[in-house]
């Protein structure tokens, strides 16, 4: 190993400058690359690393731009998780008493102006709903709304995802996720001409395997609803600053065409009365079709 004692000239200030001449024998020093073979002196091995740097394996590039990219997507699950911890002990001891636990949820939005400005200059671009559940011991989930939109749909409509979350009884239940999401943002007027959108879950996305952080990414229906529809003065979705959104899990999956009668039911009445009222009209409708036929 190449040693040196570093000779020193002191000035009369008494700061210390070092020898001109050992500087030149440092600069000449011959130095092997670590990252090649390449060898050369030392005063050209900074540009040999840029050019190294500039020069590196393509696909290194690309798994540093993918590790890059899920770092951020982190981040930005930490951030949700954050601003959803961020929320009053009022809020959170409401939303505990609340939780369904029947794969159905009506989320009740309210200050609603302001999430949407709050959104529009980015200060918080999207809210997440209370969590709820499939059943007592299944899955654990909450839904995402974007109020001026995410991605694509940004400015342009209002974009709502759903979010599978970790729950208590994970390792005895089925995954990946495969079951239908069903949104409806409530008319409410007696119009009831409420927006209703459906989406499958893709089996092979990273958002229905099993969550192994707090939440998983979200997916769902970037443009759920044109932003113009909501920004009409008296428009039906928005009354008194309050939005009311229904998210249904759907474990039976009921024909789409029944969505609209099932989504009109009275809120006010118990699920189990709901569900009847869907068979038997379900029934009917069979019957109905049979007798025409």
């Amino acid at each position: 190993m190449w040693t040196s004692t570093m000779p020193f000239l002191f000035s009369q200030s008494k700061s210390i400058l070092i020898d001109p001449a050992f500087n030149n024998e440092m600069q000449a020093l011959s130095i092997t690359c670590s990252y090649c073979n390449w060898t050369g002196t030392l005063q050209n091995y900074e540009k040999h690393l840029q050019q190294h740097s500039i020069a590196n394996d393509p696909q290194q590039i690309k798994l540093s731009i993918e590790e890059e990219a899920a770092f951020v997507e982190e981040i930005d699950d930490d951030l949700h998780i954050s601003n959803r911890n961020l929320a009053s002990p009022e809020e959170n001891i409401k939303d505990i008493q609340c939780v369904p636990y029947d794969g159905t949820f009506i989320w009740k939005i309210t200050s609603f102006n302001e999430k949407m400005i709050n959104a529009q200059c980015e200060i918080q671009t999207s809210i997440d709903s209370p969590a709820f559940h499939s059943s007592p011991f299944g899955y654990k989930m909450c839904v995402r709304l974007y109020p001026n939109g995410d991605g694509n749909a940004r400015r342009t409509h209002m974009s709502l995802f759903f979010v599978l979350m970790r729950g208590s009884y994970d390792a005895i239940l089925k995954f990946p996720f495969n079951f239908k999401v069903t949104f409806c943002l409530y008319d409410q007027t007696p119009q009831k001409q409420h927006i209703i959108d459906s989406f499958r879950p893709d089996i092979k996305s990273n958002s229905f395997q099993r969550p192994r952080s707090e939440m998983n990414i979200a997916s769902g229906i970037p443009k759920f609803s044109p932003l113009t529809m909501l920004q009409q003065e008296g428009n039906p979705y928005v009354r008194d600053d309050t939005m009311f959104i229904k998210i249904m899990v759907d474990f039976g999956d009921m024909p789409k065409t029944l969505l609209p009668y099932a989504l009109s039911l009275d809120p006010g009445l118990p699920m189990h009365v709901q569900h009847s009222m869907v068979e038997e009209e379900q029934n009917k409708r069979l019957s109905n079709k049979r007798k025409a036929s």
